[in-house]
């Protein structure tokens, strides 16, 4: 089940997060996030405050986590996008961090399924997401669900140095 965080979720998304550069530190993910840095449970506590963080529940356990909205990264206004729109027509997915004990099922998939619903539910046919270029997993999966890489922009984001910010979109409809 998807369904809006609270601050009870709070907890369980920032051992995500651990746990996701613990697996980064120890060679086992490749994500281009930093510990200490981004993110963490105060990238989490914006989200929730802002009202647009979201989690996956399996069992009653928070297993994902992401933050959907209508803003678009600076760095995006620095893209020859193939599908132009109003920014009300745009939709955006950050930060999906899926719970390393759980890779393998599915999970992502779940989110995506819902950030595509959640566009069209909410008037938005152009989807966009960012992801560093270091993290091919992400890159493939968006890929395969239909996002084409618009351009990949060197920069320092969300206070990372040295990422190549790979900004996708794709069209719903």
């Amino acid at each position: 089940m998807i369904r809006k965080a609270t601050d009870r979720d709070i907890s369980a998304i920032a051992d995500i997060y651990a746990r996701i550069h613990k697996a980064e530190a120890a060679g086992r993910l490749s994500t281009g996030w930093l510990k200490d840095v981004y993110p963490t449970e105060a990238t989490a506590r914006a989200a929730l405050a802002a009202g647009d963080l979201f989690v996956l529940e399996d069992g009653g356990r928070v297993v994902a986590a992401a933050r959907i909205n209508r803003v678009q990264m600076p760095e995006y206004a620095l893209v020859d996008w193939k599908y132009p729109a109003r920014n009300d027509e745009v939709m955006v997915l950050h930060t999906l961090a899926v719970d390393p004990l759980c890779f393998g099922q599915g999970y992502a998939r779940q989110f995506l399924d819902f950030y595509e619903t959640f566009a069209l539910e909410n008037n938005c046919s152009v989807l966009r997401i960012d992801t560093n270029a270091k993290n091919t997993v992400a890159r493939k999966m968006y890929a395969r669900r239909g996002y084409l890489e618009s351009r990949v922009i060197p920069t320092v984001f969300n206070g990372i140095p040295d990422v190549m910010l790979v900004c996708m979109e794709k069209r719903l409809g």
